[in-house]
């Protein structure tokens, strides 16, 4: 499989091959050519509905993300017109300090579904971004969506204030929260308020989980809010307990978004935003191909002996 191209792989992906789609979203975690040619197959397919799931450490985010993907596949598309016959999840991971992969914590949790053909499950690395999620991930949603899968669940790695690039990468975003933790003010400290389409109290059989809904119910007084109030769910993952009532506001936030022609907005703007961080990211390569040779030598030399500061250094070396 080698030297099979990404438009044989996507075929066959779309087949039902999970080696290929697997070594698809390598070849755009890699970058390079292949990375390329992989996303201008993928951009010409139908986009995926993307639900992100965010919010601090121990709030039970895998295993929320597991009793979804369960929910999906039982109660089916939105519409409820057919069941939903794949289902992708990408669990954002830390980066491992030895290899530069992920840390594959998130899918032991997963492990119900992994031998289920309908569910596919990948873990990517932040690679130290400080958003919480790498670059290649808005591709790995284009691949899966070419691939064939209608809904995509990206679960981010954890992190609290850094996680709030999951709103320019979803169309639904689930702000978790547990009870004990101090998690309400958190979210309101991280920005996390702000992008929450719909708040989850996890673990909502602790006897103080009324707390946290009083303090987010207050929390969302004071924010401006136009045509969707986010609605704030009970959930107890383990037994699966409220995520049925989550399914249904994750959908009625969709009817939302399509009757409202938001969804249309956001996408957009993350058109927008994949295009400046495509565009930063090929002017830095290009700039890096510029910024070798005697004159940049000579620059960093002047640098340290305090003759030039970095910025007029840079300005003397671009074009």
């Amino acid at each position: 499989m080698s030297d099979t191209s990404p438009a044989d792989l996507l075929a066959e992906a779309r087949a039902g091959s999970r080696a290929a789609l697997a070594r698809l979203i390598t070849y755009v975690e890699h970058g390079g050519d292949r990375h390329r040619t992989t996303v201008a197959l993928a951009y010409a397919s139908p986009v995926p509905y993307v639900v992100g799931i965010t919010g601090p450490p121990g709030a039970g985010k895998s295993t929320l993300t597991n009793a979804l993907v369960t929910r999906a596949l039982e109660a089916g598309t939105f519409e409820g017109a057919h069941p939903f016959s794949k289902v992708a999840v990408l669990a954002i991971d830390p980066t491992s300090p030895f290899t530069g992969g992920a840390v594959l914590g998130d899918r032991v949790r997963m492990q119900s579904h992994s031998l289920d053909e309908r569910v596919y499950i990948r873990s990517m690395a932040t690679r130290g971004q400080l958003g919480g999620l790498s670059q290649a991930v808005p591709d790995a949603i284009r691949v899966l969506g070419a691939a064939g899968f209608e809904l995509v669940c990206v679960e981010t790695v954890g992190v609290g204030q850094m996680e709030v690039e999951i709103a320019s990468a979803a169309d639904t975003t689930l702000v978790v929260s547990i009870p004990g933790a101090g998690d309400a003010m958190q979210a309101s400290k991280a920005g996390l308020l702000e992008i929450a389409d719909v708040f989850v109290i996890n673990k909502a059989d602790r006897p103080d989980a009324h707390h946290v809904r009083r303090d987010l119910e207050a929390m969302l007084d004071f924010v401006e809010t136009s045509g969707w109030r986010p609605p704030i769910i009970e959930t107890v993952a383990l037994e699966a307990r409220g995520v049925a009532e989550l399914w249904t506001s994750i959908a009625l936030h969709r009817r939302y978004l399509e009757e409202s022609g938001q969804l249309t907005t956001q996408r957009e703007l993350r058109a927008q935003v994949e295009l400046e961080r495509v565009m930063t990211s090929l002017l830095l390569e290009r700039l890096r191909g510029r910024a070798t040779g005697d004159d940049f030598a000579a620059a960093v030399t002047r640098i340290v002996a305090g003759d030039i500061d970095p910025y007029r250094a840079a300005e003397s070396l671009l074009p």
